[in-house]
């Protein structure tokens, strides 16, 4: 990859931008107290956050699922256990291990057990086709999958079409669960379509199995923080799918950096909320990485469910709960909320998506206090960068200030050797520890994001004099909805595969619970038979994952463009705007 500092991509005139280093700080004075402008990061392997919090608390509650629960001394003997698992499949330094499941133990076992052999986790979101999976496990080459049980069927294809993927290794919900629920489990699947029994044919080995006959790996691989960690795909700045690679040094400092910011967590003594997906990067490093940083209970959770939710709050305490703003959306409107005990929740970090002012309030209101702050960040930096204190002058509106040891300027979209003054708007540039030193395989695209020593978010900015930031636009056109990325060209690819399809465009629009979602707009194809717009969201289904399928496809003759045939999304989104004004008026 790449050096992130003088990497290809500089101008051809010289100029450069400014060393990050000489950039004034004017937001360390808003730090409150207890939060520090600067650190030293361990040079330790991710895995030494769980053997110390499994040293110093070897009794505490490391996960409570659905009911049962973990110790730490015990998880890390899991996750020794599992390594030795995976070592005996073949898994060594550098390889790369996808894992597909959702939050439960086995997530957690499976990824320090990866790193613990020097191995690379490959997060997959278990809610996407075939065809997304399989670009990921033949871009990433890697040689183990560890899949949701429902999904072994399906990844006996795909075994067959990857040619590095060697091994399948399957576990269910019920591996996880109390006796009592175990029994049960099979019938609320079944009514979910969810349930599968492992067998034979579907070419995958049990995960408890697998683990329960391995001898224990008794050493840690050797690693450095700048050894890889996790390839984390997104579609990044440029909307093309690829890997984030981030290494040991990225993630462990990013770790530090989200606990520093709640000055007051008392290791050992917290319970946090993990119910956004630690497949994604914003879960895995706010919920997971932080949580066993802090030797807190991870209190998990393998969907979302706002009556789950409650349900969970009320028996287990949770103090700690990162989300995205349709979460506490959920929890502020429901209309039995005030029957719920929600005092024991202290700290929230709200990230992905813009936090609504009214929601923020409404949620702080019925959890008697708790503080809901918004912040910003992105997968190539870990991914956080910038947050409202949670203890201080909060601003509804703003993503905050640059955490501890991240820098943060505001260029000239077109020239980002040049600094946007204060007050105008601008691409948003940082630099820090927790910024990747580049995309896995792609160097071209690397380039495009990583100069002199900063990333370029491709969100559009402004830097206020206190030293705030504020988002007021973004450079690319990529859709967030309910704290997932969604790239337009991804359902408009999917489209064009339709033989009546001859023209399409993608946008977000708002949404109330969301954020925002997708609508499609499609021009037939002279002559073609007739397609509904239901017979294209139908089309959707059998190509995208849920999240991703337009939840509005609108039919038109022909689609505004430019003079050289670009469609022009700000026109149809200003005519969404339009519509929605009306329809309030």
């Amino acid at each position: 990859m790449p050096d992130p500092v003088a990497g290809p991509g500089a101008p051809a005139d010289g100029r450069r931008m400014p060393d990050p280093d000489s950039i004034a700080r004017p937001w360390i004075g808003s730090y409150p107290p207890g939060v520090p402008p600067t650190y030293r990061y361990p040079d330790v392997p991710l895995t030494r956050f769980l053997d110390d919090a499994a040293r110093d608390f070897p009794g505490a509650v490391a996960t409570s699922f659905l009911g049962a629960e973990l110790r730490y001394d015990a998880l890390r003997d899991a996750v020794d256990r599992f390594a030795g698992a995976l070592q005996d499949l073949g898994v060594g330094e550098g390889d790369r291990v996808a894992l597909v499941l959702p939050n439960t133990p086995a997530m957690v076992i499976a990824t320090f057990a990866t790193l613990r052999l020097g191995a690379v986790v490959v997060p997959q979101n278990p809610q996407e086709v075939d065809e997304e999976l399989r670009r990921e496990l033949i871009d990433s080459g890697a040689r183990v999958a560890v899949v949701a049980t429902p999904l072994a069927p399906r990844f006996r294809v795909l075994r067959d079409e990857v040619d590095s993927l060697e091994h399948v290794v399957a576990s269910g919900i019920d591996d996880w669960l109390p006796w009592r629920k175990r029994l049960l489990y099979p019938l609320v699947a079944r009514r979910r379509g969810e349930h599968h029994r492992l067998s034979a044919r579907d070419g995958a080995v049990s995960f408890t199995e697998l683990m329960d006959a391995a001898a224990p790996v008794g050493r840690q691989a050797p690693v450095t923080r700048d050894d890889l960690a996790v390839l984390q795909y997104t579609g990044g700045t440029t909307g093309v799918p690829k890997a984030v690679a981030l290494t040991h040094g990225n993630l462990v400092a990013n770790s530090f950096q989200a606990r520093l910011w709640v000055p007051d967590i008392q290791a050992g003594r917290e319970r946090l909320l993990a119910v956004l997906p630690f497949f994604h990067v914003y879960g895995l490093t706010l919920g997971m990485l932080t949580g066993v940083l802090s030797a807190a209970t991870l209190v998990l959770l393998p969907r979302w469910d706002v009556d789950e939710v409650l349900d969970t709050i009320d028996a287990v305490r949770p103090t700690l709960f990162p989300g995205v703003p349709s979460m506490y959306r959920d929890i502020a409107l429901h209309p039995d909320a005030a029957d719920h005990d929600l005092r024991s929740i202290r700290a929230c970090v709200s990230g992905a998506a813009p936090l609504p002012p009214d929601v923020a309030r409404r949620f702080e209101e019925i959890t008697g206090g708790a503080r809901l702050r918004e912040g910003y960040g992105l997968s190539e930096s870990g991914p956080l960068t910038h947050a409202n204190p949670i203890y201080g002058r909060s601003e509804h509106g703003r993503i905050g200030l640059p955490v501890t040891d991240t820098v943060a300027i505001v260029v000239d979209p077109d020239d980002p050797t040049r600094r946007c003054p204060i007050g105008t708007p601008g691409e948003l540039a940082v630099a820090g520890p927790q910024v990747m030193p580049g995309y896995w395989h792609a160097d071209e695209e690397t380039a495009e994001v990583l100069r002199d020593g900063w990333l370029l978010t491709g969100d559009i900015a402004v830097q206020h004099d206190d030293g705030t930031f504020s988002l007021v636009d973004r450079k690319k056109d990529v859709v967030i909805a309910g704290g997932f990325n969604i790239y337009p060209h991804d359902i408009e690819e999917a489209l064009l595969r339709h033989p009546g399809v001859a023209q399409t465009v993608a946008i977000g629009v708002p949404d109330d619970r969301r954020g925002e979602t997708v609508k499609a707009y499609v021009v037939l194809k002279p002559g073609a038979p007739r397609v509904t717009a239901g017979e294209l969201t139908e089309h959707c289904r059998q190509h995208l994952a849920a999240y991703k399928v337009p939840t509005e496809i609108e039919l038109r003759d022909e689609l505004p463009q430019t003079r050289i045939g670009k469609v022009l999304r700000r026109r149809l989104r200003a005519e969404e705007a339009d519509r929605a004004e009306e329809a309030a008026g």
